[in-house]
């Protein structure tokens, strides 16, 4: 388990006009194996969600939680706590949706998994047939990563045309704030904009 805070992604509904960009980019920024957006078969599946209610939208990801409900409750050790997050270990995942029972924030999601342009597949007994199986495409938990493989960071935020998305460092906020308070304690102010 990592001993420092991990970052998260803080979305403003005030500044969210449901546009959905940040569910495309974050679709697309999953797209494994050469395999574009435009040229897939299966479904495009983001890993956050954009929710309405009423007047108000505004995407919902995962919190990436110190405590981690998901990772707690996952029987077979599928999702860890890393110094890059909370990660789903796709291979380790059997698909129960226990996760989804413990998410707090509603960010687990039961996806169909793409690899090289095509699905992942499990293995279940043929209900026709209890002594056979059948193969179909596998449902596994799927949330998102903070994009931990891509340079740029998270695509969310890169793609957001309205900034409602920010990728907030815990541990850099402290110490601002921290520099911040000491300063103010001192008669010394922070100009906008300036850098600490």
């Amino acid at each position: 388990m990592s001993s420092r805070l991990t970052p998260f992604i803080l979305a403003s509904a005030s500044k969210c006009v449901g546009c959905r960009a940040c569910e495309l980019a974050c679709a697309a920024a999953h797209v494994q194996g050469g395999v574009s957006v435009g040229s897939l078969r299966g479904t495009l599946s983001p890993r956050l969600y954009l929710t309405r209610a009423e007047e108000i939208c505004v995407p919902v990801g995962c919190r990436h939680c110190e405590d981690a409900p998901c990772a707690a409750v996952c029987p077979n050790g599928a999702i860890q706590r890393t110094d890059s997050g909370v990660l789903v270990d796709e291979k380790h995942c059997v698909g129960c949706k226990t996760c989804l029972a413990a998410c707090p924030v509603g960010a687990m999601e039961m996806a169909q998994i793409w690899k090289n342009g095509r699905p992942a597949l499990r293995r279940v007994v043929d209900p026709q047939q209890p002594d056979k199986y059948i193969v179909e495409p596998a449902l596994l938990a799927s949330k998102c990563d903070l994009c931990h493989e891509r340079a740029q960071g998270p695509a969310c935020v890169q793609a957001c045309p309205k900034d409602a998305l920010t990728l907030v460092d815990p541990m850099k906020l402290k110490k601002r704030r921290n520099l911040e308070a000491a300063l103010a304690l001192a008669g010394v102010g922070v100009r906008a904009g300036e850098e600490l």
